[in-house]
Parts: C-alpha cells; structure tokens; sequence
C-alpha cells in the first residue's frame, strides 16, 4: 500500500452489509459481555444464599413468648 494522501484522508466507503456485519457484531459482543456478568452476578448470590440458608438451618429455633390476651370487662 502506497502512502498516499488519499489512502490516509479518504477512507474506503464500506458497503450497506459491511455496515450491518460490524453493527451486529459488536451488538453480540456487548450482549455477550452483559451475559456472562450477569450469570456471574447470579452464581455469586445464589452462592451467599444458600451459604445463609446452611447457617440458619444449622441454629436451632428460638421460641417466642406466649402472648397474653387480656381478659375484657363485660358489663
């Protein structure tokens, strides 16, 4: 390739497919990239969930008082 004004200043016109080939690409890149963070957000939680169910199934109960009813005045 020569080192031309023209090669440098005026860049090759891409046809309408070209266009649509590079748009799509970089569409599914991002989606792609947007996919693999979110299934990696979702293991991590899913991960701390169950790590927090394991912890509460592993203490016993604690029991609440009786509630007391009061007793109404009939009159």
């Amino acid at each position: 390739m020569d080192a031309t004004r023209e090669s440098f200043f005026k860049p090759e016109k891409l046809s309408a497919t070209d266009k649509a080939n590079r748009t799509d690409s970089a569409a599914r890149q991002i989606l792609d990239a947007e996919t693999r963070a979110r299934e990696k957000k979702t293991e991590a939680l899913r991960a701390l969930r169950l790590a927090q169910e394991r912890a509460l199934a592993a203490e016993p109960p604690k029991e609440k008082p009786a509630r007391k009813t009061k007793s109404r005045a009939r009159g």
